[in-house]
């Protein structure tokens, strides 16, 4: 009989850059709608195409339970360059298709974001009723196992029970096994519930569990299964990941499955049965979200082009225009790539700088200018914060040129070498140049693409108006490697070229989409050159709560 068969496959960024991304869900004081008994929730996932909710997926169903763990793992298509949402719905169910149909059948919903979720781990908020009314005090947390591996990564396991107590009357007890990974703060973590061994009380079982760099300390507990949802508890036994490692190669790990109540009371309790893990199978492939959920943060800097070729902003056939009804094409460029980029950096503030201007008191030329002219921090708050800073500094400065690139690529990649020398996957700076025309300081640029090549950072360039944009296709290297003036090439691809022209028609989110495409290779490539893995995700911190009202 088997106890388990249940395989957790873990995607890699490959180079159709989709990554499975597995997620669990669990509640916690929910409306009590049953006047008889508790509510038997049941969470629905939707997501939202074409500004469209659709059911993806739902769970099962938690018979009369208020604080529902699910076992239901929901696997979503993860890309980085899309801002992909979400919606989990809580339900009564009555053991009917028709779920949800009725208004009091709906115990709560709450709308997130993917990338959120990667990005933190673990997002706890409050369910909200319809018209956005608190669900009592009831919540929901999302979590996503510990790390995600790529194909191979995952743990295969080989349990077998012997001997177990036998809870049934008049048949064999149905046994099935939980593991629990315990955190760091304590809470508990299911990670695998294995199926059912039908009437038996030494079963076979096999399967995949969680990631690799997992649970490193586990409870284990053997239930006999009820179809009422009542399981009587069998015996449980703690563990590490190490103890379990043990069993690579087919050596046996035993433990006892032991019993606290029957120990207090029996004077010769030995046991409730025995689990024995009779293989074990470790794979360990890095992806892009191994680094994400390792803590790793994505630094987002913004450079616009301020050169008189712009045109003088106070007239509308300028490309710095203000025009109060519709954004011009830097603040589309800006706010398409800007919202993926801030899931990724716990601080949301953006550096954002200005190059190819007179600047304020002086009026000299700068090609590395803070746009919030504050020489001492160049960020701003959120991706809003550098849309005002763009607004309040075209006034005040005097768009003059010539196109130098070079100087910002070099500032960033001096914070980017500071990074390095940690020897920690912790931060990937990536710098987007909005320009309108071609770059003057070619052969520098070149060089400092090169240097930048062997640095934890990506470059993404967005030409905006109708300039001959030839030379920036060479910074590219998709045609062929990008080379330093003295013939040196680039370590790694790290530079995207993008026409705005080519959007003007489509959505934000295709530019986005083209433009961001590349990144999680090139932060997997840069990091495994490096020989660097992913960080130890430190435990939750109670600020990954997110509070808000959708």
């Amino acid at each position: 009989g088997h106890l388990l068969s249940h395989r957790a496959s873990l995607g890699v960024v490959s180079a159709t850059c989709v990554s499975k991304v597995e997620l669990r869900v669990s509640c916690k004081h929910l409306l009590d709608r049953d006047t008889l008994n508790k509510s038997d929730p049941c969470v629905v996932l939707l997501t939202q195409s074409q500004g469209q909710w659709m059911e993806v997926d739902r769970s099962e169903v938690m018979k009369s339970n208020l604080n529902p763990v699910f076992s239901k793992v929901f696997t979503v298509d993860y890309y980085f360059e899309e801002v992909q949402k979400l919606r989990f719905e809580v339900y009564d169910s009555h053991g009917h298709a028709s779920l949800g149909t009725h208004d009091d059948d709906f115990l709560g919903g709450m709308e997130c974001t993917v990338g959120q979720i990667v990005a933190q781990k673990r997002v706890n908020k409050p369910l909200f009723l319809k018209y956005g009314k608190y669900a009592g005090k009831s919540t929901i947390t999302v979590s996503v196992a510990e790390e995600i591996s790529g194909n191979n990564g995952y743990v295969e396991l080989a349990f077998r029970a012997k001997k177990l107590d036998d809870k049934d009357l008049f048949s064999k007890s149905d046994p099935f096994l939980e593991i629990y990974r315990i955190n760091d703060d304590r809470s508990e973590q299911l990670v695998y519930r294995t199926e059912v061994c039908r009437s038996c009380l030494q079963g076979l079982t096999k399967g995949a569990g969680d990631s690799a760099a997992g649970p490193t300390r586990c409870q284990c507990i053997v239930w006999d299964y009820d179809s009422r949802g009542k399981h009587d508890f069998i015996g449980e036994f703690y563990t590490t990941f190490e103890e379990m490692q043990k069993a690579t190669g087919g050596n046996k790990v035993q433990w006892d499955c032991m019993n606290p109540k029957y120990k207090m009371k029996k004077r010769n309790y030995k046991n409730s049965g025995a689990v024995i893990l009779l293989d074990m199978k470790l794979h360990r492939v890095y992806s892009f979200l191994d680094y994400i959920m390792g803590g790793c943060q994505i630094h987002f800097t913004v450079a616009i082009d301020f050169t008189a070729s712009n045109g003088d902003p106070r007239n509308s056939c300028s490309l710095h225009y203000i025009n109060p009804y519709q954004p011009n094409e830097y603040l589309k460029a800006l706010v398409a790539v800007g919202e993926i980029c801030q899931d990724y950096d716990s601080d949301k503030k953006f550096s954002a700088l200005g190059f190819g201007a007179r600047i304020p008191p002086k009026y000299e030329v700068s090609h590395d200018f803070a746009i919030n002219f504050n020489p001492d921090d160049d960020e701003c708050e959120g991706i809003q914060g550098v849309v005002e800073s763009y607004q309040n500094c075209l006034p005040k400065i005097q768009l003059y040129g010539p196109t130098n690139v070079s100087p910002i690529i070099s500032k960033v990649a001096r914070v980017a070498a500071a990074e390095e020398r940690t020897k920690e996957a912790s931060q990937y700076y990536i710098l987007l140049i909005l320009t309108d025309g071609v770059v003057t300081d070619m052969a520098d640029t070149r060089e400092a693409i090169v240097r930048a090549s062997y640095l934890p950072m990506s470059i993404i360039i967005v030409g905006v108006g109708n300039a001959d944009f030839t030379d920036m296709q060479i910074l590219d290297g998709d045609d062929g490697t990008l080379r330093s003036p003295k013939g040196e090439p680039v370590l790694r691809d790290i530079v995207q070229f993008v026409p705005f022209r080519e959007f003007k028609n489509a959505s934000p989110t295709a530019l986005a989409k083209c433009v961001l495409a590349e990144v999680p290779k090139q932060v997997v490539e840069y990091y495994s050159y490096k020989a660097l893995p992913p960080r130890c995700p430190k435990a939750d911190s109670p600020d990954s709560t997110l509070n808000s009202p959708q």
